[in-house]
């Protein structure tokens, strides 16, 4: 199966996708991790996207889109694959099946983990991170035994300067536009579905689950 991943910062994609990943034994394959690799193979599309990093440049969509395709040849994708962060706009979905089409491996489901921004503004802004050794909390989800200390060192928590709430909901209008923008596109292929990512987190795997398969779990 050949899967993107959609939903905003915050929509709990991270944690279902590694029970995707286990269950159905493809890669979840995030824009930062494909980067990453091409770097470290030292492919010349990785020299050429360290370049644009070094310069602190985007990489451009051209280049992003042939480190997809040399990603997806890699041997632990030749079953399928979860994309997660990429496409982000339609152009690039664009882009994407016409690169799929080419190696016959054409996408088979597109995921929408969907949560009202409400949820989304308390889940973002409730995150702390200590300021000696980085670890992460959050207020509701995994607070901290002692409010404000870090378990593990005693560092203090503190709220980083894009989870506050003016700096998350400016995050959450720029991301909802081009998450919807591409949710139309794929429903309008019959390849999207929806899925209530505001249930508890094992419901909404089921959820996820079901639709992959087609089956009840």
């Amino acid at each position: 199966m050949q899967v993107v991943f959609l939903g905003l910062p915050g929509a709990g994609k991270g944690t279902q996708a590694a029970n995707i990943t286990q269950d159905f034994g493809i890669p979840h394959i995030a824009t930062g991790d494909m980067f990453r690799s091409a770097i470290a193979a030292g492919t010349p599309l990785g020299k050429e996207v360290q370049g644009y990093l070094d310069a602190g440049l985007l990489v451009p969509d051209e280049l992003t889109i042939r480190v997809v395709r040399e990603r997806l040849q890699a041997p632990d994708a030749q079953n399928g694959f979860l994309l997660d962060g990429f496409p982000r706009t339609q152009p690039q979905a664009v882009a994407l099946d016409e690169m799929l089409a080419e190696i016959s491996r054409p996408l088979t489901h597109v995921l929408y983990l969907v949560v009202s921004q409400e949820e989304l503004l308390s889940r973002l802004t409730g995150r702390r991170v200590c300021k000696k050794c980085g670890a992460s909390y959050h207020v509701i989800f995994n607070p901290s035994r002692v409010e404000n200390v870090c378990d593990r060192c005693g560092g203090e928590l503190i709220t980083r300067p894009d989870d506050e709430p003016k700096a998350v909901a400016v995050r959450l209008r720029e991301n909802m536009q081009r998450t919807e923008e591409l949710a139309a596109f794929y429903a309008a292929r019959g390849l999207l579905a929806k899925i209530d990512g505001e249930q508890p987190i094992g419901h909404v795997y089921d959820e996820i689950w079901r639709t992959l398969r087609g089956e009840t779990k």
